[in-house]
């Protein structure tokens, strides 16, 4: 039972949320495979379905970075409260809805219309859109109380423009895979992932490993 450190703080140990957590994202990752399925296609017709393992392995790429910077978020917090519960159930929320519109961007790709695959991959960067609006680093921006001694306010003071970036780039891509041209909204919904992945310790960690090289 955690022992009352301040008016709405809980106890040092953070780890029933990040327990909870853990288990969510094992679920999605779960629900994922689960979704996946061999593709009913006329002989040689195997490559033709491409998005559709896009798709996947570019959901199965998010959820596991979503994990990595959850992690390294968590190691910096020193205590919760009552706020930082909600927004981390808010990550999780977005992040769960990741299974359907993977599933919805599949069989749009499967049934071949190209308007539905547009909607669908604007649904997929809306999801996107949402996530990056959803992440701790705004409300931990503002609670500097509620992080380690070693970690100052401006450290995801400067972390929200990871997530601002995802919310233009997210929805760019859904705008693009709308209007323009499907494949290409998904390569960028794929590169975008490996750069959270590249930066998940945060832009100063990426920063200093690239002046190393």
């Amino acid at each position: 039972m955690a022992l009352a450190v301040g008016a709405g703080l809980t106890a040092p140990d953070t780890g029933r949320a990040i327990g909870f957590s853990d288990a969510v994202f094992a679920i999605i990752i779960t629900l994922l495979v689960l979704d996946l399925r061999t593709p009913e296609v006329p002989p040689g017709g195997l490559l033709t379905r491409w998005p559709v393992y896009l798709a996947y392995a570019t959901s199965y790429l998010y959820v596991a970075v979503n994990w990595l910077n959850h992690k390294d978020t968590f190691h910096r917090i020193r205590c919760t409260d009552r706020g930082l519960h909600w927004a981390n159930l808010g990550v999780l929320f977005s992040v769960a809805l990741l299974p359907f519109v993977t599933a919805v961007v599949s069989q749009a790709v499967e049934a071949g219309d190209r308007f539905d695959e547009g909607v669908a991959v604007a649904l997929y960067g809306l999801v996107g859109v949402v996530l990056s609006a959803a992440w701790l680093y705004h409300y931990l921006s503002r609670h500097g109380e509620l992080l380690q001694r070693h970690v100052t306010p401006r450290f995801f003071a400067v972390e929200r423009l990871r997530a601002l970036l995802g919310i233009m780039a997210y929805a760019a891509a859904g705008v693009v895979g709308w209007l323009v041209s499907v494949p290409a909204a998904l390569v960028v919904l794929l590169l975008l992932p490996l750069f959270y992945g590249l930066s998940s310790n945060g832009f100063y960690d990426l920063r200093r490993r690239l002046c190393h090289r």
